[in-house]
């Protein structure tokens, strides 16, 4: 048997205040969600500028990151015509998420949940995602 580690209500909370304080620092008002090992929604927050239009768009990257394992910018990058990605964009009933802004959660090289952001260019939500990990992974006890 496996004993693995899980990401709990508690730790969603410390993602999602780090990713909203590096939103707010970038000057972009995001749409975040976190997600478990499996991609079952725990948090999502849309800030009040936010785009409505990426409220799904982020719970999809979460979904993406967490259950494919990698970053949502790696599908986009395999994702195009004749690459070994490609149509992954339809499965799951179109929930996967070719955009770059989904990131993988791993503790202990174990995966435990992914954040996803959109409402801003790319590389903003990326950054906003991976501030949300940074902060979790510090703050995990040694």
């Amino acid at each position: 048997m496996k004993t693995v580690p899980k990401l709990t209500l508690d730790d969603a909370r410390i993602i999602m205040d780090a990713a909203e304080k590096k939103a707010r620092e970038i000057g972009v008002d995001m749409d975040i969600a976190i997600t478990d090992d499996a991609g079952r929604l725990l948090m999502f927050h849309r800030m009040d500028n936010a785009r409505i239009t990426s409220i799904d768009i982020a719970i999809s990257k979460s979904f993406t990151a967490a259950g494919a394992r990698k970053s949502t910018r790696a599908y986009g990058e395999t994702s195009r015509p004749g690459g070994p990605s490609y149509g992954i964009h339809v499965s799951n009933q179109g929930r996967f998420m070719v955009f770059a802004g989904g990131l993988p959660i791993f503790v202990e090289d174990q995966i435990v949940g992914g954040v996803g952001c959109s409402s801003g260019h790319p590389d903003q939500d990326e950054a906003v995602a991976q501030a949300g990990i940074d902060v979790l992974l510090k703050n995990l006890p040694t």
